[in-house]
């Protein structure tokens, strides 16, 4: 009986401070929550990331589970969710999940179809437009620091964001972590009523046949060096990023571990995405997360996504009106860095147009291609930043 006593007291205490509002709040999380769930197991949209983010959603937010942490010095209020805020500090505030998922991304890609085709890399750099666009809308909002890390929600780039908006000393990791995630598993939601809106049917209908080439080991091989000794030179700031995702380029095709690039790709990958999605989910706690700053980023963050895919399509018209050999102008929207899912979306927009009309292998050209850009993007906002504070 004592045991139960002290238990309703310290759960009492917890809850005492809370009002309607934050009852209701509380509630509209759950709500989010069994939506990020819902989209993941009813939907299949990235589950192995919206459904820890989903659940973790409703962890943070049950009664009782947050416990306040008073700043003595400053008197600012933060909440710890125990093994949870642990488990961040340990893998996200130091970036070292970002980058350890870097590694099994690049185990992933096969660069074969853009090393067959090097100009298609021309829009992954241009559906990086999103990131300078939103930074400038930011910055009308929010201060230089905030403002470039909103931006590089545009990259379509989860670790990617998290490693600027953390080494930036962002106020909003919180909320651009939320952004930067379900904007990419959203991508099968978000980029086909655009990219219809920017093309015409005959547009959609241009066919591109794959003529495949040989590509030599030592290729394969000596391309995530050379990019990785590149990009180190021209910015700094980045090469752990390009780094960690050419190193596990390079242990897929170098030939001898083929047992570690298994491993990278499939047990490693989804062992820190959910990771991630759980733990990201600590700043999805209503007090924090349903703020009119958090709500403006997931707007802002939405325009990112918007205008990258525009800015891809776009570019791929423009580039059509000065070749004599067309170009699907759906491709250019594959350009952002969301790998595999936007390719993936390209390819089955092209379908629906013409069920003969095979984009897989061009738009993942132009995918990977726009994972390299985001990368080296991020890395130059991060110079840039780094360079002003």
């Amino acid at each position: 009986m004592e045991a139960l006593t002290s238990w309703l007291a310290t759960w009492a205490s917890r809850v005492a401070d809370m009002t309607a509002t934050d009852w209701i709040s509380m509630v509209a999380m759950w709500a989010i929550g069994g939506i990020l769930i819902f989209l993941a197991i009813k939907k299949d949209m990235e589950p192995t990331l919206l459904l820890p983010m989903g659940f973790g959603a409703i962890i943070v937010n049950l009664p009782g589970v947050a416990q306040k942490v008073v700043d003595a010095a400053t008197g600012k209020v933060t909440y710890s969710f125990g093994p949870l805020s642990e488990l961040f500090g340990a893998g996200i505030a130091n970036e070292l999940f970002p980058l350890i998922l870097f590694i099994g991304i690049g185990a992933m890609i096969d660069f074969g179809p853009l090393l067959t085709n090097p100009k298609l890399m021309i829009f992954g750099a241009a559906a990086q437009f999103g990131i300078f666009f939103t930074f400038a809308m930011s910055s009308m909002f929010f201060d230089f620091k905030d403002a470039l890390s909103i931006g590089v929600i545009g990259a379509a780039d989860g670790p990617t964001s998290i490693v600027v908006a953390n080494e930036l000393g962002s106020t909003y990791v919180g909320a651009i972590m939320v952004a930067a995630y379900s904007y990419m598993a959203l991508v099968p939601i978000i980029q086909p009523p655009v990219i219809k809106l920017l093309t015409t049917k005959k547009e959609r209908l241009i066919r591109m046949p794959y003529e495949p080439k040989s590509v030599s080991k030592t290729t394969k091989i000596l391309f995530p060096i050379i990019i990785t000794a590149v990009v180190g030179i021209v910015a700094p700031d980045s090469v752990y990023l390009v780094g960690f995702l050419m190193f596990g380029n390079l242990i897929r095709e170098c030939g001898v571990l083929n047992s570690l690039s298994e491993t990278a790709q499939k047990v490693l990958a989804n062992l820190i995405t959910i990771f991630l999605g759980i733990t990201i989910a600590t700043k999805m706690y209503y007090a924090d997360f349903l703020k009119t700053e958090t709500l403006l980023i997931l707007g802002l963050g939405l325009v990112a996504f918007i205008i990258d895919t525009a800015g891809g399509v776009l570019f791929a018209k423009l580039l059509n009106l000065f070749m004599k050999k067309k170009v699907n102008p759906m491709i250019g929207a594959a350009g952002i860095s969301a790998f595999p899912m936007s390719g993936r979306v390209v390819h089955k927009l092209g379908l629906e147009a013409d069920n003969q009309n095979f984009l897989l292998m061009h738009s993942m050209a132009v995918n990977v291609s726009g994972q390299i850009a985001s990368v080296i993007a991020g890395g130059i906002i991060l110079s840039f930043g780094l360079g002003a504070l």
